[in-house]
This record gives structure tokens, sequence and C-alpha cells, in this order.
């Protein structure tokens, strides 16, 4: 028997989903909102965790090019090996402990896996991960950031009992939020996501990695403020015969991005076959930045200083091209050696400078219609990342939130596009394509079979009662489950019919009811079905005519196997789950 309260809260909550049309949009969206709260705070305590890692390494706070000036060339050296030994030791011993087959990469995840994010593995590589970047490592912090993010949506997601399509989800909206909450992005976190991992813009999907992105860097914003990444002097084009200039930009930057995808490549193949344990190799790589570092201090940390510094002052061409091949050496050395970590930022440095060094040749070309080479930087950080991540929507939405220069979108659309159609046309892949063509190799081929039929969506063992079920039964059994129908079958388990939520309405207000009434006596027998066997497609067909959130399914002698959701249905056929 149902108590009043109870009742009463059965009442709400049937007006509410008279409202919604059933849907589970607004759950889905208020799911997505949590986990951008929890991204955002994720962010926020990596980035604390980080420099107090700093200051125990170094003894220094602020940016890494000025800590890395500040030390003693000695020093420089060796904190970078330092923190390489430290970093690699605890992957070597570290994960040894964790017995997990659980990955703790969040592409890997979303695009080969079932959207399980493993919670030793994650937190044992992002505290390697924090020794390496605190310690000057030349890889992205937002690596980490995205990585947690994603990590705390897989465990609401699980906790929550999520089907794998709608755990997919989830955990994309984590990996939106971090990208935000790193950048102050929020919809180029949410295009990251949509365009490189999951290549769909379907709004079931886009949806919910908007809010979550939005509520992340609200939550960043509300805790250390909100300013634009990078800080620049007003950008305005000069002349409209700077447009070819920029396309010409695109055109380098487009050519130039399978040299940098090969070096990162080729760095990791060096370092491979020296078969050393991880902090070997790690400490190896520091060792290697540290001695650069002493000639170019300008190399520690991800770049992102740097580039600020390009965007708001006037670099000679001769130190740029210094800075900018140690750099590059740098960024192979910690890479190369298995860091973990991000790459997207030295990617935006390494497109900051090329256009910065092109805007020199600019000027030296046309001196009279120019924009100074800091526009050129910033459009050469937009067409290097499109180039590199084949994501060109992204590239010029990411550049814009990040300085909120709105001038700057038009050159950005030209030569960001250029640059994704020249790297296209070279057969350069995504610098994401390798990695995750690897993790797919790995996979048996059982596992990368794509569900094409209702059985590989269903849910078994869903809420179902006998024909004789008391009208007390079934309400309860509607106010602890989030469904609209229960299914009623015989004893052998075949299918009878539905009792509706919104049919019992009326005796909602009777508690008396609940005495007198059965299941039977409000049963519907017209009731969409669909079986095991059954094609996606045609599943999708009986869902256009049918306004409910899930459709029983029955085998060939009609008994109830489970049941499939529409929510699961869209997020597989809008690409959630694909090759």
């Amino acid at each position: 028997m149902l108590s009043s309260f109870q009742y009463r809260l059965l009442q709400w909550r049937l007006w509410l989903i008279e409202r919604l049309n059933g849907s589970e949009q607004p759950a889905t969206l208020f799911w997505a909102g949590v986990v951008g709260l929890g991204g955002g705070l994720a962010s926020v305590l990596f980035k604390i965790a980080m420099h107090a890692v700093q200051y125990a390494l170094t003894g220094h706070h602020g940016s890494f090019v000025e800590t890395s000036m500040a030390l003693p060339k000695w020093q420089r050296f060796i904190t970078p090996g330092i923190g390489g030994l430290i970093a690699g030791a605890i992957m070597h011993y570290g994960m040894r402990l964790t017995r997990s087959q659980k990955t703790s990469d969040y592409m890997e995840a979303l695009v080969v896996g079932d959207g399980v994010i493993g919670l030793r593995t994650t937190s044992i590589k992002t505290i390697s991960s924090l020794f390496i970047i605190s310690s000057g490592g030349v890889v992205g912090r937002e690596g980490c950031m995205v990585t947690l993010s994603a990590m705390l949506a897989s465990i609401v997601g699980r906790g929550l009992r999520f089907s794998t399509a709608r755990l997919k989800l989830i955990v994309s909206c984590g990996t939106a939020a971090g990208v935000a909450a790193a950048y102050n992005a929020p919809i180029a976190g949410a295009l990251f996501v949509a365009e490189i991992i999951l290549g769909t813009i379907s709004m079931e999907i886009f949806g919910p990695l908007v809010v979550s992105s939005m509520v992340s860097t609200f939550t960043v914003h509300q805790i250390m403020g909100a300013r634009p990444t990078y800080a620049i002097p007003p950008f305005h084009i000069v002349s409209n015969w700077e447009f070819p200039l920029y396309l010409l930009l695109g055109l380098l930057a487009g050519t130039s991005s399978p040299l940098f995808i090969g070096l990162i490549k080729n760095s990791e193949s060096l370092f491979t076959r020296l078969h050393w344990p991880a902090y070997s190799r790690m400490m190896l790589g520091g060792l290697i930045v540290g001695m650069i570092s002493t000639l170019c201090p300008q190399v520690w940390g991800n770049g992102y200083s740097v580039v600020n510094s390009i965007l708001d002052t006037n670099w000679l061409w001769s130190e740029l091209l210094l800075v900018f091949v140690c750099k590059l050496m740098s960024i192979g050395s910690t890479v190369g050696s298995g860091a973990v970590g991000g790459v997207f930022t030295p990617t935006l440095f390494v497109g900051a400078v090329l256009g910065c060094l092109y805007g020199k040749g600019v000027h030296f070309l046309f001196p009279h219609f120019y924009t100074i080479s800091n526009g050129y930087a910033l459009v050469g950080m937009g067409c290097f990342l499109a180039a590199t991540t084949q994501a060109p929507l992204m590239a010029i939405l990411m550049i814009f939130e990040m300085t909120l220069q709105y001038d700057i979108v038009l050159p950005l659309m030209l030569s960001c596009v250029t640059a994704n159609y020249v790297s296209r046309g070279l057969g350069q892949h995504s610098i994401y394509a390798g990695h995750m063509k690897r993790k797919e190799d790995e996979l048996p081929a059982t596992a990368r079979t794509n569900p094409t039929t209702v059985q590989d969506l269903m849910r078994v063992d869903p809420p179902c009662v006998s024909p004789a079920t008391s009208f007390g039964k079934i309400a309860l059994i509607f106010s602890t489950h989030r469904i609209n129908y229960v299914y009623v079958v015989d004893e052998d388990k075949r299918f009878l019919g539905v009792v509706s939520l919104h049919e019992m309405k009326p005796y909602l207000n009777d508690p008396v009811m609940s005495s007198s009434v059965i299941a039977v006596d409000f049963m519907r027998e017209d009731f969409p079905l669909l079986t095991p066997g059954q094609h996606l497609t045609e599943a999708l067909g009986v869902f256009t005519r049918h306004e409910g959130e899930r459709i029983p399914v029955v085998n060939g002698e009609h008994q109830l196997v489970g049941v499939i959701s529409k929510t699961d249905l869209l997020l597989t056929l809008s690409g959630m789950i694909r090759s």
C-alpha cells in the first residue's frame, strides 16, 4: 500500500511527464549539467595541485618560462629529468597495482570502448602527468583535465546504471566539460567532442554537450574569474588584399601539419626502440628538455606563456626561429618518451610561431598593407589546429572564444578551411587518428562490431506484472521506476499488454481503489512490439509511430525478453557507436 505522500509524488510525476511528453531529454540535460559542474571543479583542483608540485620541485610559482629563467642552469637541466623519473616510476609501479583492464583514455572509451573509464588507472596516469607538467615537461595540462572530467562522468553514468549508449553520451559531456574548462571555450569544447571524437552534431548529442560545457565554464569563472585565454591588442583587417595572404597561410599550415604529426610519431618510435622501463624513458626525455632549456629557457611548459608573449610583443625573427626549433625538439622528447599529457596546446604554439614568422615575411614584402604579425600568429594557431585535428569548425570557434576578437573570424574561416582541405588532400589523418587506429586494432573483431539489431541495444528484465496485480502494487512500481508503462505477462512470461501511468490518473485521487482494481481492468492490449532480430532502422520506424520512450521486445513465442529505449536507439543511429 502506498502512503499519501507517495500518491502525491506519483501525481506530481505524472503532471511533469505530461508536460514533457514523456521525453528523457530533460533528465539527460540535468545530468549533463551535473557532469559539467564536476568537470569544472576537477580542472580547478588540478591547476591548484600543479602549482603546488611546481613549487615543491622548483621553489617558484608563476609561468614555467619565468620559473625556468629564474633557476640556475644546473637546476634547469636536472628538474625536468627528476620530474620524468618520478612520473615514470609512478607509471611503472602504479600500473602493476591496478590489475585493471579498464581504459583511462576517454577517446578509446567513446570510440571503441563501452564508456567505462577506470578510476585507479586514470588516477595513476593523472599523478604521473602532474609531475611531468610541473617539472617543465612539454605537454598540455588539458589532457589530464579532460581525462579527469570524463572519468567523473563515467562514474556518474555507471552509478545511474545508464545503458552503453547513454553512458557514452554522459562521458562525452564530461570530455566537453574538460575542454571547455581548460580553454575557457564552451562552444569549442562541445564541438571538439562532436566533430573530432563522435563525428556528428545531431541535437540528441550536441544539446547535452553544450549544457555540460556551459556549466563547466561558468564554474571555472566563478572560482578563478572570467577573462580571455589570450589577451591581444584589437585585431583588424588593414586591406582586403590581405585575404589572399591568409589563404596562403592556410596552405602553409596544411602542408606543415604532416611534418608535425610525423615528428611525434617518429619520436615515439625512437623511444620505443630503446626497450627501457617507463621511468628511464621519461627521465631521458626530461633531461633532453632540460639540456635544451639551458640554451633556450622558453621551452619549458606547454607554450602558453610564450604564445601570450608572441601575441602581445614584437619578437625578432631570429629569436622566434630559435624558440621554434628548440620547442619542436622538446615536444618530440617529452611526448615520445611516453609522458602522459595533451598535445593540443603545443599544437597551438606551433601554429602561433608559424603564423608569426609568416607575418614577418609578409611585412617585409608588403609593408604598406599589413596587419601586425601578432594577427597572423593568431590565425596561424587556428589554421594549424584545423589542419592537425581536421576539425575546422572547432578551430574557428576555439580561437574566437579564447580571444573574443570578432574581426578575426573572417580570416580564420578562410585559412582554417584551406588548411583542412590541404591536409586532407595530402592524405594526412588527424593527429588523433593514429592513436585510435592502434586501439581499434588491439581489440578482437567481436568487440568492434557495431550494434545493428534490436537485441544489441535491448535491456533485459523490464518491470512487469501479472493480470491480477493490484492497483497499489502497480502504483508502487511506478513510484520506484522512472517508466511510463508496466508490462503485463502471464505465468509463462507471454506478453499480454501494458498498464499506462496516464490511464491510472483517474484513480490516483482515490487510494481506496487500490484494493479493488487490478491490472487487467485497465490494461491496453494494442501496443507496438519489436523482436530481437529486427534491424535498428526498422525499430526507428516503429518509434516514429509511437510516442513512448520504450517499446517491449518479444521472441517468437510472444514472451517478453526485454525493452529497447528510444534514446539509446537515437544515440546509436546518430553515430555515438561507430566504427
